[in-house]
């Protein structure tokens, strides 16, 4: 996998390799100033940061009612009873924290955005697909799914009109995206332990009005799979953000700690809320949830407390969105489209606001099914992104640090083992087992049970064609592939 600690620290205290773009500007620890630059190596004197800190930015942004209703389709849409959508919640959360912290790891040796780490796998150009995906998802696509989410809540709570609503949210997503990395990090922050005491006195609540006890319907193996593939796409869906918010820690940090503070704010986070949205569901009639997901969960809450989770589940929103705008933002820089500006990363996230706050506008009827199929793409293109990453790291063990960051800005790199492979992975995958409402795979289609295994299948043969592909051109190419 990655270097050793000793031996990436000493590479980044000598002199930088040739070819390393750094990033300009003075930013340091100050909060009240606009991040400069876009994807470029953070310099050791801007260097900054505790892992602890990792806990609550990866907290924070799940304290919101999209991570909740993750567990409520596990139960109102698949048919599984209590039990059943809490094992798949908690197991498909597992696999997506886990490769969270590892990631998260990787960023104070290398200095740069994950999308920019993962040029190895994919080099130079060949990056675009993923980077590109992921500036996609992040940037509009969770942009507008927490958007609308916080809109439900403040609409629920305030009875303004939802578009009022939503502008309401949106701009101050935006205002704290913009300024970047240090507000984004303080930002969540204070917002965690508000967020914290009111879930935790609502999650109580709920579990002790709901019926664990309630037959399934029918979900069976099929509906387990699908529940287990919505929370681990939930998940997942933070890892191609990871370094982006440890590459201004020092190289000497502690990785396992990293690891473990990414790691567990996630799954923590995810599985408590997840779980009680299954839990709420066993209580809530399917119509209720079709007309107003966000009312019918604090519905079974006394007012004064449900005043104060719709308050929390819009402040949520918006502590996911900033980074889902930060990130995005990284990731259109991370593309290897040169932008002449100072603020590039700031401007792009401020774009990024504009085109998610219409996408949302767009999402404020039929969200559930929307929803749905939204996480289940998220896991059709990171699952093989992931094993093209992982396998990468496999086969480039005891190479040299310093010429693994000189490839990272070397635009004649290729490593076209990964854009294919991914592109395969995805294309049999999702022909053969995609299940979603627009599309049913082969598989699904024949066989109902079965459910869907698309990104476990995506991340197999994915892996397998990588491998196979370096097996057979020589392992030495991975160390320096030209086109």
């Amino acid at each position: 996998m990655s270097a050793p600690d000793h031996q990436t620290s000493s590479v980044l205290e000598a002199e930088l390799p040739p070819g390393v773009v750094v990033r300009e500007g003075n930013y340091g620890e100050k909060v009240a100033s606009v991040e400069p630059g876009g994807a470029e190596f953070i310099p050791l004197n801007e260097r900054h940061g505790k892992p602890l800190q990792l806990f609550w930015t990866w907290t924070s942004p799940n304290f919101e009612f999209a991570t909740v209703f993750v567990g409520v389709i596990g139960v109102a849409y698949f048919g599984l009873n209590f039990w059943q959508a809490a094992l798949a919640l908690v197991v498909g959360t597992a696999i997506g924290s886990v490769t969270q912290g590892l990631l998260s790891a990787q960023g104070p040796s290398h200095g740069v955005p994950q999308m920019v780490i993962s040029r190895l796998g994919f080099g130079y150009w060949g990056n675009a697909l993923p980077a590109g995906l992921n500036a996609l998802t992040a940037g509009i696509g969770w942009f507008a799914v927490n958007s609308v989410s916080g809109t439900f809540a403040l609409n629920t709570l305030t009875h303004m009109p939802k578009p009022l609503c939503l502008v309401i949210i949106v701009v101050v997503q935006i205002v704290v995206a913009f300024f970047g990395h240090n507000l984004v990090h303080a930002f969540e922050r204070y917002a965690f332990p508000v967020l914290a005491i009111i879930f935790l006195i609502a999650v109580g609540w709920i579990f002790a009005k709901s019926s664990p006890g309630a037959p399934s319907h029918g979900g069976g193996i099929g509906g387990f799979l699908l529940t287990l593939g919505a929370a681990f796409g939930y998940a997942v869906g933070w890892n191609p953000y990871a370094s982006d918010y440890t590459r201004y820690f020092k190289p000497t940090t502690s990785k396992l700690a990293i690891a473990w503070w990414s790691g567990i704010g996630v799954f923590v986070s995810c599985a408590l809320l997840e779980v009680a949205g299954a839990a709420s569901a066993t209580v809530t009639g399917i119509n209720a949830i079709n007309n107003n997901p966000t009312g019918a969960f604090t519905g079974h809450l006394p007012t004064f407390l449900a005043d104060l989770t719709l308050l929390a589940i819009a402040l949520g929103a918006v502590a996911a969105n900033v980074l889902n705008i930060y990130s995005g933002a990284l990731s259109f820089t991370a593309m290897g489209i040169k932008l002449p500006l100072a603020l590039r990363r700031a401007i792009v996230a401020l774009v990024f606001g504009v085109i998610g706050f219409v996408v949302a506008l767009t999402g404020l009827h039929g969200t559930s099914t929307k929803y749905e199929n939204f996480l289940l793409v998220i896991a059709y293109w990171i699952a093989p992104w992931l094993a093209v990453i992982f396998c990468d790291q496999l086969l480039r063990r005891g190479q040299d640090p310093r010429r693994l960051e000189t490839l990272l800005f070397d635009t004649k790199y290729t490593n076209w083992a990964g854009p294919v492979s991914m592109l395969i992975g995805m294309g049999v995958s999702i022909w053969l087992f995609s299940n979603q409402t627009e599309y049913v795979g082969w598989v699904p289609k024949h066989h109902p049970a079965v459910g869907d295994l698309t990104f476990e299948v995506g991340f197999v043969v994915t892996a397998l064609i990588y491998l196979t592909w370096h097996r057979f051109s020589g392992m030495g190419r991975l160390a320096g592939e030209r086109g």
